[in-house]
């Protein structure tokens, strides 16, 4: 894919005033978030290697330019530079998986005036999704001390990309794996599932739709349990095992969980099956977590899809795409609570005590004695050093999110716990 057109018209028309105006100097754009959401601590950085593929196959197809030609908006010497374009400057960055904070710079793009406004769109939507979505997701993975976490959202996305990315954000944020299996061959995610109710309902009896499913799959079968009566569902299970049919786990959709799963699992470990698991699915957000995990319900793993996949409580982020300098000259934006900072920046972090302390947001190049967190990942066009793999980000995620201050996993807003200066 080119990805011209993945653009708003305001960038061409743009573009095509600074050509007739000569504005064509070297220039830095800024992308960060300008405050975090309410139900946010902090936010998770996320999609960079999308967007870096993504910017160095951004060019513009014949049908694009024969396209931008019927619109008769464009001088040919626009369509001419759009004919010839490619990205030729650099691109520095916050790794994905590393925590950050309002007014830090994630992304920063450096190059002609024209070459980086036109990658405004492309940037902002790339970035602002797995961010999004990795910095709600990773909730879930905070308060769930450890049980398994499996996305289930491709079904309730917005769209199938967004659900093929929403589930690469997801496991970054330490989530177990995926129900996507496009997501498990492109990222090489763990993929996971059981059966529907209709697959219980296209059988006579839950008994020989059981039955069935463990004939098919005898290593590992996981039965859904509530599609009638979950506590008789739940004594059938027990039965099979007795006849010494294999059964890994149940799946329970519905219901009064904590009073249905306890129940559950006094059925199963009074026959004696302690390593009979438990997942739970069904509508489930963080806040369900939350509150089966401080109530000790016996829950061994959740299913999560709807409300992850869309950030169901926070539907976007404050984010923007900025010129921050030109010809080398510093650019600010003063309107009221959209101030701006100048210059291509880096992000010094300090620590104390072995949790993070404080951010300090400083022109790119100071001398600084904390950890440097913006890197530069693309020289004159080009990627400087491959992608890092998934789990390595995942592994990044973990690392940063242990040197949180206390309470910064905490589901209410409890300010700012790391200062940014």
């Amino acid at each position: 894919m080119t990805f011209g057109l993945c653009t708003d018209l305001y960038e061409l028309t743009m573009l095509q005033s600074y050509l007739e105006n000569q504005k064509d100097k070297q220039s830095v754009f800024s992308l960060f978030v300008r405050e975090l959401p309410q139900q946010r601590n902090y936010l998770v950085s996320c999609g960079l290697e999308t967007m870096i593929q993504s910017v160095l196959s951004y060019s513009f197809s014949l049908k694009d330019i024969l396209y931008l030609r019927s619109l008769h908006l464009f001088s040919e010497d626009l369509i001419r530079y759009l004919e010839d374009y490619r990205f030729c400057g650099d691109i520095y960055a916050v790794p994905e998986g590393r925590i950050v904070f309002a007014n830090e710079p994630i992304i920063q793009v450096e190059g002609n005036l024209l070459e980086c406004q036109v990658l405004e769109t492309l940037i902002l939507n790339i970035i602002h999704h797995q961010t999004l979505i990795a910095s709600k997701s990773v909730r879930s993975v905070a308060v769930s001390k450890g049980r398994n976490i499996i996305d289930f959202g491709l079904r309730r996305a917005h769209s199938l990309e967004s659900g093929l990315y929403g589930a690469r954000a997801a496991y970054i944020t330490g989530f177990f794996g995926t129900s996507n299996l496009e997501a498990g061959i492109r990222f090489g995610i763990p993929v996971y599932g059981t059966m529907a109710h209709s697959y219980i309902l296209s059988f006579q009896t839950e008994e020989e739709a059981f039955r069935a499913y463990i004939r098919s799959f005898p290593d590992n079968p996981v039965l859904l349990i509530d599609t009638y009566d979950t506590i008789q569902a739940a004594h059938l299970v027990v039965r099979l095992i007795q006849e010494g049919q294999k059964v890994t786990a149940v799946r329970i959709d519905s219901g009064d969980i904590p009073q249905i799963v306890r129940t559950v699992r006094e059925i199963f470990d009074t026959h004696g099956l302690i390593d009979l698991k438990i997942l739970v699915s069904g509508g489930v957000d963080e806040y369900d977590i939350d509150r089966w995990v401080t109530d000790d319900v016996p829950i061994d793993s959740f299913a999560v899809g709807t409300c992850i996949i869309t950030s169901s409580d926070q539907a976007y982020l404050e984010m923007a795409y900025k010129l921050v300098e030109y010809d080398g000259e510093p650019k600010v934006k003063y309107s009221p609570r959209k101030v701006t900072f100048p210059y291509k920046r880096q992000i010094v972090r300090r620590y104390q005590n072995g949790q993070m302390l404080s951010d300090e947001v400083v022109r790119y190049g100071t001398e600084s004695d904390g950890d440097c967190l913006v890197e530069q990942v693309v020289k004159n066009g080009e990627l400087l050093r491959p992608h890092p793999s998934l789990e390595e980000i995942r592994m990044r995620c973990t690392h940063d999110r242990a040197l949180l201050p206390e309470g910064a996993d905490r589901l209410d807003r409890q300010g700012y716990l790391v200062r940014v200066v």
